[in-house]
């Protein structure tokens, strides 16, 4: 088998066509995987800080200013009853006073606790402001009535009018204050949650467009990076496909079709120059043919012709030399006898080999035609033409139930009379025993055709079925060293395979084995 080079790497693809397709998709991967990252840490973040600008909201600025609300009116109803009360000195206004002080301690101490969650300095400085002026009223107003009422009497409120109407009117200015810094601070951070809901349906709006943009590049990296390159590779391959088989085949992207269609490509390279070798090669093998085929049927011809003109002079040779014999004989002396002799009897040899070139010649080509052949009636005649030769030599031919095979019955009867010629050819010194047997192996008969001759050594197995080789010397065992080689023309025109058996030890004989095409398995 043929190693052929590996194929050269091909060219490195330039730009973007370096990057292999997984690291197309990593790089879109990533960036999408960053942007929604972003927008995620972006939104959660701005919903955390809405959060707790909703919380400051709901649970401290707005009861901050509920409680304001609160003290205010308690400083309200403290100042209508010290004022009722230094007018009419009725004590059921002194208590109403008590219980609106009580109203106006409880919402302080929830007002204290909420400004002290608020950001900024400012809220604290107002309830600063309106604790001290609160005080500073019931100090020197409120708790004034109260002591100068049993000694004032219904004067109390008249004479410290003045001193209510400065003290109360800081309380109020210090309640404003208080209200204007919640009343801003509640602005700014309703403002701020609407800024936070507004960033919130932003980033979100952002993610839904990082999400489509992510979808689009893609659907754009597989439609420009996989399927424009695949349908491109695809199309160049139809082209060569159809013919174009110069057509190159090249895509740029990605780093994996352009390596592929590299490497297809120098395999359509190599392909397209062995197929020309090839078509060459088959070219000039097939005019080599047509010149073989013509060759040997001009050697034929001329074996055939120049056999049937050898024959005649042969005959004259023989002919004339018996007519010599016949003749003179009374005339020659033994040496001349002896000459005489010879020349007849080489000429009746070199008419055999003529004959038996003739056959191996006629193999396959004059009246080859193939048919059902019942080799129980070749073996029948094969023995009536080896007749005289079984009566000479006491023979026993034996057979097993013989089948039915396809081939030529005539060259089928020349191959059993060889076989059989041969056996009774090379006897031991015990009469020649025959047997021809046949046994199926799946499409084919194997026939064996054994004797008790005197066999011949495993290492001449080959060399026996070449033309004119011999074992022996002719003037031991006549012939001319064609019959073995006439039975492999046989066996292999008709598709099979012709052997020697190794002998088994001890045992004597040959047994030649061969095989025949079953009838009705050929389409022949």
């Amino acid at each position: 088998m043929t190693h052929l080079a590996p194929l050269p790497a091909p060219a490195p693809p330039k730009g973007f066509g370096r990057l292999p397709l997984g690291r197309w998709f990593l790089v879109a991967g990533v960036a999408t995987m960053l942007a929604f990252v972003l927008g995620a840490a972006l939104t959660v973040m701005t919903i955390n800080m809405t959060r707790l600008d909703r919380e400051s909201l709901v649970d401290v600025i707005d009861p901050a200013v509920l409680h304001t609300l609160e003290v205010s009116t308690a400083l309200s109803a403290e100042e209508n009853s010290i004022r009722t009360y230094g007018r009419t000195n009725e004590a059921q206004y002194l208590q109403d006073y008590r219980t609106a002080l009580q109203s106006e301690t409880a919402a302080f101490a929830k007002l204290s606790a909420l400004v002290a969650q608020m950001r900024g300095e400012a809220p604290r400085a107002d309830l600063r402001r309106l604790a001290e002026t609160a005080a500073a009223w019931r100090r020197d107003y409120a708790d004034v009535v109260i002591a100068k009422v049993p000694e004032l009497k219904l004067q109390t409120a008249t004479t410290y009018a003045s001193v209510n109407t400065q003290r109360l009117a800081a309380v109020r200015e210090a309640l404003a204050a208080q209200q204007q810094t919640l009343g801003r601070m509640h602005d700014q951070g309703s403002a701020r949650l609407e800024d936070g809901w507004r960033t919130v349906y932003f980033v979100l709006i952002a993610l839904a467009l990082v999400f489509v943009a992510a979808a689009v590049m893609f659907t754009l990296i597989v439609r420009y990076v996989v399927l424009r390159p695949i349908s491109q590779l695809t199309q160049q391959v139809r082209a060569v496909t159809l013919g174009e088989f110069d057509r190159e085949l090249h895509v740029a992207k990605p780093a994996e079709l352009a390596e592929l269609s590299g490497r297809v490509d120098a395999m359509r390279g190599r392909i397209l120059r062995e197929w020309r070798r090839t078509a060459e090669a088959r070219q000039q093998l097939a005019d080599q043919a047509v010149e073989l085929r013509r060759s040997n049927a001009e050697l034929e011809q001329f074996a055939y012709v120049a056999s049937h003109d050898l024959q005649e002079p042969l005959r004259k040779v023989a002919s004339f030399t018996q007519m010599l014999e016949q003749r003179y004989g009374d005339q020659l002396d033994d040496r001349a006898k002896q000459y005489v002799a010879f020349a007849v009897d080489g000429a009746k040899r070199m008419q055999l080999l003529i004959n038996d070139l003739l056959d191996l010649s006629r193999v396959g080509r004059v009246g080859g035609e193939k048919a059902p052949v019942k080799t129980q009636r070749a073996l029948d005649v094969a023995l009536a033409n080896l007749a005289a030769q079984i009566e000479d030599t006491g023979a026993t031919v034996t057979h097993d139930e013989l089948p039915e095979i396809h081939g030529n019955q005539v060259l089928i009867t020349q191959l059993l009379q060889n076989l059989i010629g041969n056996a009774l050819k090379f006897r031991s010194e015990e009469p020649p025993r025959v047997h021809i047997s046949a046994e199926r192996r799946d499409d084919m008969w194997e026939f064996a055709c054994s004797d008790n001759g005197i066999g011949v050594e495993s290492k001449y197995a080959d060399r026996i079925f070449l033309i004119f080789q011999r074992l022996h010397p002719r003037d031991v065992y006549p012939g001319t060293g064609i019959g073995l080689a006439l039975c492999r023309k046989i066996v292999e025109y008709h598709g099979g395979k012709i052997w020697l058996d190794d002998p088994a030890p001890g045992r004597p004989g040959t047994t030649f084995r061969w095989t025949l095409p079953a009838s009705g398995d050929t389409d022949e």
